[in-house]
């Protein structure tokens, strides 16, 4: 994981993105969020204040989810 780095500097989120990495953004109370660079970076509706820093982290390996049962037989 990378160092915390202000909020201040979310804009220059862009030119920091790369393949396989993401960000972790945390705020006043230390609730984080996961996310691309999104600007305007839109916020959890449950935070309570803004956001305060953020850092590069790796992207989780996607999971292959349970195959879905099959349906049942309504007659």
């Amino acid at each position: 994981m990378g160092e915390w780095i202000d909020f201040d500097r979310w804009p220059e989120c862009a030119g920091m993105e790369r393949p396989g990495i993401v960000f972790e953004v945390q705020n006043e109370e230390r609730q984080t969020m996961t996310t691309g660079c999104v600007i305007p970076l839109p916020l959890p509706f449950d935070w309570t204040s803004g956001p305060v820093r953020f850092r590069i982290v790796e992207q989780e390996t996607p999971r292959h989810s349970e195959p879905l049962p099959p349906p049942s037989s309504a007659n």
